[in-house]
């Protein structure tokens, strides 16, 4: 099992890569990078794109975590998917969960939950609150070349639309749901621990 952390992006919205924003002493790469590395998950992968060299010098990336450059990362992030898959399967993985940097909330209860769907035998596992699908999702590697397969333009969700069955989708906490684009939504969580990597705001 490897787990794959997508923080290719540029953030544009925020103002800078979202890998760089911070949860208290931790940017949101080092703090998914952590969080992700659970019992039965063997190595964590992290996809860098927009500004790679800064995220990885700033970013507190734990070391036993391993680092992979999309430079494609601009066609969307499906292209990172399929770079961290290429860098798991080096890795020897017979499955992922994959999980944006912009989810720093994700509870490990709701990691464990998809990992132990995945091991009782699903070939996509989803985490759900709410009736609304969240992250991280797990695929086993039944489910690889379907991901490479996928359109850019639409992403694993596709994979997930494609045929509804394969899915296991797992009851989880509003904490699979998160997704943090702009300064507002940063506000709207909490502006005393989530706070951009250029520091504290009044």
């Amino acid at each position: 099992m490897v787990a794959i952390v997508l923080a290719a992006g540029e953030g544009r919205r925020m103002g800078g890569p979202k890998a760089l924003l911070r949860v208290g002493d931790e940017t949101f790469l080092a703090r998914a990078g952590r969080l992700l590395a659970r019992p039965g998950v063997a190595s964590v992968v992290a996809v860098l794109g927009a500004e790679a060299a800064r995220v990885r010098a700033a970013a507190g990336i734990p070391t036993e975590v391993t680092v992979t450059v999309n430079h494609r990362w601009r066609e969307g992030m499906l292209t990172s998917v399929w770079a961290g898959l290429e860098a798991a399967e080096a890795l020897g993985a017979e499955a992922v969960l994959l999980h944006p940097v912009d989810n720093p909330s994700i509870e490990p209860a709701t990691i464990d939950a998809v990992l132990a769907a995945l091991a009782a035998g699903a070939e996509i596992a989803v985490p759900t609150h709410g009736g609304l699908r969240g992250h991280p999702a797990g695929f086993a590697r039944g489910a690889f070349s379907a991901l490479r397969a996928a359109p850019t333009d639409q992403g694993a969700r596709a994979v997930l639309a494609h045929d509804p069955r394969r899915v296991v989708h797992v009851p989880a906490g509003e904490d699979c749901l998160v997704d943090l684009d702009t300064p507002r939504d940063l506000d709207a969580v909490d502006t005393r621990s989530l706070l951009p990597a250029r520091g504290r705001t009044s």
